[in-house]
């Protein structure tokens, strides 16, 4: 009566065997109901213990199977049926009407995949790397150090 979210458990057991992300599934489905959306969020408790939920959205038109996005920077790591990792904080989305997009049964980005482009492990010696870019029949070649500080570069 004064939580914010509501529990979710796997309906499996997952192992995780490395550190890669997986997907564990629910026993809940959607629509959530009532026309509402949902933050997917992992519990305290479970970050705690070295699993760590990946936040997720849950759109109020999305039918299919829910599931938790979860990885471990420690394994082997067990995740056994039935135990409660996550949550889902639930709220009215007011998206502006130009953006509405349907999204129904398709996951993990139905409404268009992210673009990760030239993706580079970058260590404390912040290396120096060379990108040629080509575009018909321009090019322009760029050389630059990495910066393990920023987030996300963008060349436009």
């Amino acid at each position: 009566s004064g939580s914010a979210g509501v529990d979710l458990a796997g309906s499996e057991t997952v192992v995780f065997a490395d550190s890669s992300v997986k997907l564990i599934p629910t026993e809940v489905f959607g629509p959530l109901g009532e026309g509402k959306s949902a933050l997917l969020l992992g519990r305290s408790s479970t970050t705690l213990q070295g699993l760590f939920v990946l936040p997720g959205v849950i759109d109020s038109d999305y039918t299919g199977q829910i599931q938790i996005m979860a990885w471990t920077p420690r394994p082997p790591c067990m995740v056994v049926a039935k135990s409660r990792i996550a949550q889902l904080i639930f709220f009215d989305a007011k998206p502006p009407a130009a953006a509405t997009v349907y999204c129904n049964m398709a996951n993990f980005g139905s409404t268009g995949l992210p673009q990760i482009l030239w993706p580079q492990v970058v260590s404390e010696e912040r290396p120096l790397l060379t990108c040629r870019l080509t575009a018909e029949r321009h090019s322009i070649t760029l050389t630059g150090i990495l910066d393990r500080g920023a987030d996300v570069t963008v060349i436009s």
